[in-house]
Parts: structure tokens; C-alpha cells; sequence
């Protein structure tokens, strides 16, 4: 890709709200104190005496039958107060596996931080960036957890409609051409400022972005000053011959924060992850996270750091392979069921990667009360389609089904219940049609 140079003013990108935020000065010195040479003493801190605490030791015993064992300073770590950017062991490890997976550009700009999940690092993110009533990017339809952040911002989403690759540029370009045309110093038709993007088996539909698309919506966020938030939770659940190429890997000029996670290949209750981003941006997210719970869990962050030094990379990436053929035999599974049952019924695309199946209902302008009032009481439960579209309003005849937890036997259940569902709704259609006319 060819190289470009832009300097990037990032304060435009950092709202009033969150430019008001300053550094705690004692959060400030726990940081300081974890890089203080040994013979230093400190009486700075507000911490509990490690003695007090009534845990002596931690034993982890892995499913490939190895184990390690969290004692001593590793584990006072554990169960004590850290610096708000994260556990700076992990952080090291964190940075060095970004770099290894990723291989970003201009890395001596970046920074990392550790947070309870992808969740809350989008969270934060869009909390710096947005003030209310602006307009904000997103794939049409898109991940529910991001519209539930946006809604209390009163913001303009500006869904761009999705092809079996991903969201369209072109489509892109139209919607930030109509904003720009729009555009008056009053405020009306503000241009965005970010663009939220699940690349990699997006959920719901499982689409993943080839290459050639994520360089032309890259360049056309470079032309119109979007910051690009890549939320790639999914990434190493991908079910294609090689890794794809990530947002982060192609930023030239640091305009994208990107969200990583281990809640899908390790475990969603140690609540961990990490943001990658421009410093100055990551520094502010931090100034937030002093704020509020002043870092994320330090018992999950050490436990991990550990379980990583205890494997070392390749063994990582071979759990990594081993959740991704998990995954992709039981979405083989459950498409042979819709094969079975919903054939000629639904419209649907072989997702790439994740947990989910996008579902169009033939004949169902709407499938909202089929599935919520109607399906209940076939006791099968399906995510209606609304939840995920930019207007959630509008009528619309989509479905997400999940295969990552449901019992084999129950998806074949679930689905030929579904089909009887869908037939029995479409004589309804039929009937209230008639009656109609």
C-alpha cells in the first residue's frame, strides 16, 4: 500500500467533555512507583499491606494437563492495586503480540491499554469522541452493544448498507458527500468524526472484509478525516485459509483504535482486553479509567500473563486454532440443519467466522412478533433483526441464530421449529391479505 503522510490534530477527535479530564496524581504514582528503581521508598501510596490478604496461593491447572502457580509477589500483584493502563507485565506482552499478529506502522506513536473487555474499550472511546447530536459511522446493521452507547448522545447514526463483503464504499462515500453538502457552521449536518467497524466476522451477519475493500474504505477514512474504530472481537475466529489483514496493520497515518479480546478464545468471564490506539487518545481513555474504576481486574490481568509465559506464542496461537475448528464444525453443522428445514424458506450467507448465522425471512415483511410473541411459545428463542439495524424502527425481516453453545440435536430442533413458524406466519400474511382485499 502506498505510503501517507498526514498529520493528525488529535484533539478534534477528543470531545469538551472528555478534554476537561486530568491525571490523578496518586494514580499517577502508582505508575510511577512500579518503574521506581528497588531501593526506593515510597509513602505515596493508598494501598492495603499485602500480609492482610488471606489468599496464600493459586494453583491453575490447564485442560492440556500442564499448570502453574500464582505465588509470591506475582500473585500480591494479583490482589493488589495497579496502574490504570494495565498490569505492566502484561502490557509489555500485549504490545509484543500486537506487533507480532499486526506488525503496525508507526508503532513508536502508539500505545495500549487493558480493558474489562471490548466492551468497555468501545465504550470509553465513543465517550471521548462523540458529544451529543452528532453523526456517527456504522455498518448496517451492526453490533447492538454499540447502539446502546450511542443512544444516550442523541446521535445521527449513519448506517452504511453491507454486500457479502462488508460495508460498501461507495455507499460510504454517498452518505459522507450528502453530510458534507449539508454541512453548516450552525451545526447542521455535522461530518463524523469516527466510523465503527467489525471487520472480521461481523456479527450478526459473518461477513469478513477482504483486503481490497478494508485499503479502499482505509484511503477513503484518510480523505474525509475519519477515525476508524475496529472492533475485532472475532478476529481469531475466523474460518478462512489465512489470517486477514487488519485495520491497524494498514494505518499509515494512526487514525484507527482497534479493540482486542480474549472473551472468545479464552475465557468472557476474565473480563479482559485491550485498546491499541494514537497515544494521545489512549492517554485520555486512561485519564477515564482513573476515574471510575481505576484499572481493570489486576487478578485476571496477572493470571493471563502468567498462562501466556507458561504457554509462549505458538502454543497460544494453537489454542486459537483449536476454538476456531471448535466453532467451525458446529456452524457446519447448523447449516446442514438449515439446509434441512429452511430451505426455500430463508436466504442466507455461509458466515466466514463467529458464532452467528444471518437469517433473511422469505415473505416476512417483519419477523419481530413472529419470533418474540409466537416463537415463545414454541419455546425457541432467535434474535429478531432490529437489534442490530441502525433504525431499529423500521420493519425488518432478519434474524441472528448463534451456534457456539446450543446442543447440536437442539439446533436441528430449534431450526425445524422454526420452519413451522415461518409457514404458519406466512398464512397469517396470507389471510390478513385476503381479508384486505
Amino acid at each position: 500500500m502506498e505510503k501517507i503522510e498526514n498529520v493528525i490534530d488529535y484533539s478534534y477527535f477528543i470531545n469538551t467533555f472528555a478534554g476537561r479530564r486530568r491525571p490523578a496524581l496518586t494514580r499517577e504514582l502508582t505508575k510511577r512507583q512500579y518503574n521506581a528503581p528497588k531501593e526506593s521508598i515510597s509513602l505515596a501510596e493508598g494501598m492495603p499491606n499485602e500480609v492482610t490478604f488471606p489468599i496464600a496461593a493459586m494453583n491453575i491447572v490447564l485442560k492440556d494437563g500442564s499448570s502453574f502457580n500464582l505465588t509470591g509477589s506475582s500473585l500480591n500483584a494479583g490482589l493488589q492495586y495497579i496502574p490504570s493502563q494495565g498490569y505492566p507485565p502484561l502490557i509489555e506482552t500485549l504490545k509484543d503480540f500486537t506487533r507480532q499478529i499486526h506488525d503496525p506502522p508507526k508503532w513508536s506513536d502508539r500505545d495500549i491499554i487493558v480493558t474489562n473487555g471490548s466492551q468497555d474499550g468501545i465504550s470509553k472511546s465513543l465517550e471521548m469522541i462523540v458529544e451529543e447530536g452528532d453523526s456517527v459511522l456504522v455498518q448496517n446493521p451492526l453490533y447492538t452493544g454499540t447502539e446502546i452507547i450511542l443512544k444516550p448522545f442523541k446521535v445521527n447514526l449513519l448506517g452504511i448498507p453491507q454486500d457479502h463483503h462488508g460495508i460498501i464504499p461507495a455507499k460510504l462515500v454517498e452518505i459522507l458527500e450528502n453530510c458534507r453538502e449539508n454541512y453548516t457552521e450552525e451545526g447542521g449536518g455535522k461530518m463524523p468524526k469516527c466510523m465503527y467497524i467489525n471487520p472480521t466476522a461481523s456479527n450478526p451477519t459473518g461477513v469478513t472484509m477482504p483486503l481490497e475493500r478494508r485499503r479502499e474504505i482505509y484511503r477513503i477514512c484518510c480523505k474525509y478525516n475519519i477515525l476508524i474504530l475496529e472492533d475485532d472481537a472475532y478476529y481469531f475466529l475466523h474460518f478462512l485459509d489465512e489470517k486477514p489483514t487488519s485495520f491497524l496493520n494498514l494505518d499509515t497515518e494512526g487514525r484507527v483504535m482497534r479493540f482486542d479480546s480474549l472473551s472468545k478464545v479464552l475465557s468472557s468471564g476474565l473480563r479482559l482486553g485491550w485498546l491499541t490506539g494514537p497515544k494521545q487518545l489512549v492517554q485520555n481513555i486512561e485519564l477515564h479509567v482513573q476515574s471510575s474504576y481505576l484499572h481493570s481486574s489486576s487478578l485476571s490481568q496477572v493470571l493471563v500473563d502468567n498462562l501466556l509465559k507458561h504457554w509462549g506464542f505458538d502454543k497460544l496461537l494453537q489454542q486459537f486454532d483449536s476454538v476456531r475448528s471448535y466453532y467451525k464444525a458446529r456452524r457446519d453443522l447448523t447449516l446442514a440443519s438449515m439446509e434441512r428445514h429452511l430451505k426455500g424458506l430463508c436466504d442466507w450467507t455461509v458466515p466466514t467466522g463467529g458464532m452467528f448465522v444471518w437469517i433473511k425471512v422469505r415473505n416476512v415483511s417483519d419477523v419481530y412478533e413472529m419470533l418474540m410473541t409466537r416463537g415463545a411459545k414454541k419455546l425457541i428463542t432467535f434474535v429478531p433483526g432490529h437489534a442490530f439495524m441502525a433504525d431499529p424502527t423500521e420493519a425488518c425481516n432478519y434474524i441472528r441464530a448463534s451456534f457456539s453453545k446450543t446442543n447440536p440435536k437442539k439446533i436441528d430442533k430449534a431450526m425445524q421449529l422454526l420452519a413451522e413458524l415461518i409457514r404458519e406466519e406466512q398464512v397469517l400474511l396470507r389471510r390478513k391479505l385476503e381479508n384486505c382485499t
